[in-house]
Formats: C-alpha cells, structure tokens, sequence
C-alpha cells in the first residue's frame, strides 16, 4: 500500500505569537510538527504495519522544514519529500495544494492522509482542495479507519457526532483529534532517519511555473487580539441590573 502524508512545520503550540512592523516575528520561535498531522503520521504508520507497504512524507515550505520531515522519519515514516517554495514571493492554501496536487499526480497512491487543520492558519482547506485536484474522494475530521479489499470504512467526527462512510480507494482523509496517540521518536528510529530518504524538488521538478501556483489571496493586516479587561460587577437590585447589563452591551461590548 502506497500512504502518503501531507505535514505542515508549525509554531510550538506554547509559542507566544509577537508581531513586528505587521508581521509575525518567529525569530527564536521553537517549530514542530502540526500536531493534527502527527495523528496523520500515527495513523498511516498503524495502517503500512497492518497492510504492508510504506509511508512517505511530504511538506511544502523552505529548508528548515527538514527537521520536522526528520522527526517524522524518525517516528516511522519510510521516506520524506519536501516541496520548495524559497524561489515564491508569497503564497497561500491555494499555492500549497497546487504544489501538492502537482506532486500526487506523478505518484501512485493508495490513501493520502493530513490533519484536519494546521494550529497556525486552521483553515482545514488544503486536504480538501488537493483531494479536489486530484478528482479523489475526500473524507475529513476522521477518528477511525478500517481498510478491507480496497474499500474505507470510516468514522469521522461531525460536530460531537458521529458519522460512518465507507470509500473506495484512493483516498484522502484528514486527521481528527481521538483517532489515535502518536508515538514518540526513539533512540533508534532518530538514527534510522538520518540515512532514510529526504529527496528536495522545486517548481522545475514539478514542471510548473511561479504563476501557476501564484496566491490568490492578499493578506492586509495581521494583528493581535484586544487584551481581555478585567470583569465589572453589577450590582443593585436585579431589575436595575438587568436594565444596567444591557445598556453595557449596547455601548460598551457592541454586541446587540
């Protein structure tokens, strides 16, 4: 079976995000995998050892993503790909699944897996749009996943609901929170990844040009959230209190 995973290189989730001149200053910031693509990883390791087969990784982004690719082959995974955008002015979840649809359509694939969202964006579109490029079916915030005769029986979460769907392969299914628990890279498996395969392509191996991927979404303005005040007891008689709350929402909170 041919698994293939989609990561993306992240902010550490414990980061405190700074700004500078309206843009957001990762200078000493720790990165890691998205943590939704590490169940991703988890999952499509449990299905190679189940169904024989292997595992690469792919990520699009610059070099220092090579670390987190190096994590994942530590975890497990057979080989690493990544896409680089160094030569991109700019580029968003368009670009990102345009490189990667490019990519897939070279490979054969059985089921390509991603994490439902990425902690930093959290658009969750990415998986959607490449599975939308590549013409497969699509299958996301999935929790559980059993694979028989070339047919996907999955369960996948639906706002505090479950939902069961079952598929022909190929496949894209993107990772939910509950589906597994990752493994920690060992001792062993971090000296195995040094000499497991990480191939580097450009826009010249996927035989595309920069306006083919070319963003189509403009970012304005990046700013933080307002600081949170502290609260403001009410106090008086209920009716008065009532009467008062209200006229705080109108003026002040602007939320009716």
């Amino acid at each position: 079976m041919n698994i293939f995973v989609i990561m993306k290189r992240t902010f550490d989730t414990e980061e405190k995000i700074t700004l500078q001149q309206g843009k957001i200053d990762d200078s000493g910031a720790e990165f890691i995998i998205n943590p939704y693509d590490e169940y991703a990883i988890e999952e499509a390791l449990v299905l190679r050892d189940e169904h024989g087969g292997e595992v690469t990784v792919v990520t699009v982004g610059e070099e220092e993503a090579e670390k987190e690719l190096r994590t994942a082959l530590a975890m497990g995974a057979d080989k690493a790909v990544l896409i680089d955008t160094e030569e991109l002015e700019d580029h968003d979840q368009f670009t990102t699944a345009s490189l990667l649809a490019a990519y897939f359509s070279e490979q054969s694939f059985d089921i390509i897996l991603g994490g439902n969202v990425a902690v930093d964006g959290g658009s969750g579109q990415v998986g959607p749009r490449v599975a939308e490029l590549l013409a497969i079916p699509q299958v996301t915030t999935i929790t559980k996943i059993d694979i028989q005769d070339r047919t996907a029986t999955i369960i996948r979460d639906v706002e505090g609901d479950e939902e069961t769907v079952t598929v022909s392969l190929p496949v894209l299914v993107t990772a939910q929170q509950g589906l597994n628990e990752p493994r920690y890279p060992s001792l062993p498996g971090i000296m195995k990844a040094k000499k497991k395969p990480l191939d580097v392509l450009d826009l010249d191996d996927l035989d595309l040009e920069e306006e083919d991927v070319a963003a189509k979404t403009e970012t304005i303005e990046i700013f933080l959230p307002p600081e949170k005040q502290a609260g403001r007891m009410i106090e008086g008689e209920p009716q008065a209190q009532v009467k008062e709350l209200v006229a705080l929402l109108k003026s002040e909170a602007k939320v009716i």
